[in-house]
């Protein structure tokens, strides 16, 4: 059965998670990171060498920050009006764009074309990516870079699961993410018409700890 995503009550789910990281966007320093372990990792490496980035579920913008002190032209988008207002007082001095919107829909209507666009955390993790790709694809410039992050699929539980915020016990807001196995990403990611696609799960820090997958697509 396919999934029916609420955006008024998944735009409710990141409102609240925007009021509990404002500290990180106001009393933090730009970072950018692929995984959950600070200093772990690669770097923005991974995006080649772009003019022009576009980062889907940007959250508190402190990668967008960090390439935009690295002079490139930074764009981020967010579903939360909170974290948007925030981000924009925060790092919109730098020259970082922020704009408010959901990912389909936005990309559907976006005349500009990136260098890269990128999710740490972020919105690959919890769109369709069926009908995500194909449109990062079409905004993407000729040997355009897609890279993403997020936690891997627990071994056995793939595709659409949904996620409840923060305990049992309070208001049930939700969304939902999407899970698969790195050759299966690898799959969508060749099928959403990139030329050269590889994800891998980048081992934690700390052995037996929870590792990061990453995935890496060039548009041809």
């Amino acid at each position: 059965m396919p999934v029916r995503h609420d955006i008024d009550s998944e735009r409710e789910l990141w409102d609240a998670f925007a009021e509990s990281t404002k500290e990180k966007v106001f009393e933090s320093d730009p970072v950018f990171c692929w995984t959950q372990y600070a200093g772990h990792g690669p770097g923005p490496e991974l995006l080649g060498n772009p003019e022009t980035v576009l980062e889907i579920g940007c959250g508190t913008g402190r990668a967008l920050a960090c390439l935009a002190q690295l002079g490139v032209k930074a764009r981020g988008l967010d579903l939360s009006p909170i974290m948007t207002e925030n981000t924009k007082k925060r790092w919109g001095p730098l020259g970082v764009d922020f704009v408010c919107a959901e990912v389909l829909d936005h990309l559907k209507v976006d005349e500009d074309s990136y260098d890269a666009i990128y999710s740490i955390f972020g919105a690959v993790w919890f769109t369709d990516p069926a009908k995500l790709l194909p449109l990062i694809a079409s905004r993407l410039n000729p040997g355009g870079v897609l890279a993403f992050s997020h936690p891997p699929a627990i071994p056995g539980a793939y595709g659409p699961q949904g996620m409840y915020k923060g305990g049992f016990a309070a208001k049930a807001m939700y969304a939902y993410r999407y899970s698969y196995t790195p050759r299966r990403w690898v799959s969508l990611l060749t099928k959403a018409g990139f030329s050269q696609a590889e994800a891998r799960v980048w081992e934690a820090p700390t052995q037996g700890h929870i590792g990061t997958l990453i995935a890496r697509g060039v548009k041809g």
